[in-house]
């Protein structure tokens, strides 16, 4: 019993070890791959980099392309280039008249140069579109702050407008001392003077 129950129990481990073929897919059809496995990685001819790095880089080189520094050292190797090739000994001259590995070195080097000024460009003209967008956002941002904060003070001075303020108080007060002090408009006092000697019928 115990070696058929080993041979189940192994039939069993492959038919779960197994990958289950399509509907109507038969064994020779090329097993599905598995979505909960992540793919290997194809191997690849060309060289990796770091695009991050070379656009650094491209743009430090760009940007000693554009100082006078560059400019300065340029032409003084050219400088030495033309009269090395021009006054020294025949045997040493590596590029006589009409100097065509200069012309082939400053081609070459234009041709780098010229690609590389446009990468740091598109970085920069990448990042600036990112500036431009928070600041537009910002700005919304600051609109929509503004209005809120414009509808706040708006209804305190209409509701300050229903409030009764110190100033109109004292000017109500003052309305009511002199009223109480002038009298009644109709010429009667409020508070009339008390008649000396006189007594009042339902005084007890």
């Amino acid at each position: 019993m115990a070696p058929e129950r080993e041979v189940v129990r192994r039939e069993l481990g492959r038919e779960i070890g197994r990958e289950r073929l399509p509907a109507g897919a038969t064994a020779t059809t090329r097993p599905r791959a598995r979505l909960d496995q992540p793919r290997p990685r194809r191997p690849r001819i060309l060289p990796e980099w770091d695009p991050e790095a070379f656009g650094k880089l491209s743009e430090r080189i760009a940007r000693f392309i554009g100082t006078g520094r560059f400019i300065v050292w340029m032409t003084v190797v050219i400088v030495a280039w033309l009269l090395w090739n021009v006054s020294a000994p025949a045997p040493l001259r590596f590029d006589e008249f009409p100097f065509i590995f200069l012309t082939l070195m400053l081609s070459l080097q234009a041709s780098y140069a010229a690609p590389l000024i446009l990468l740091a460009q598109n970085r920069q003209a990448d990042r600036d579109r990112v500036n431009l967008e928070q600041d537009r956002k910002q700005n919304e941002r600051s609109i929509a702050d503004t209005e809120y904060l414009t509808r706040e003070i708006a209804a305190l001075r209409v509701g300050l407008g229903e409030v009764a303020t110190r100033d109109w108080l004292r000017s109500e007060l003052q309305d009511m001392v002199r009223e109480l002090q002038d009298g009644h408009p109709d010429g009667h006092r409020v508070f009339p003077a008390d008649r000396s000697g006189v007594r009042d019928v339902d005084d007890r």
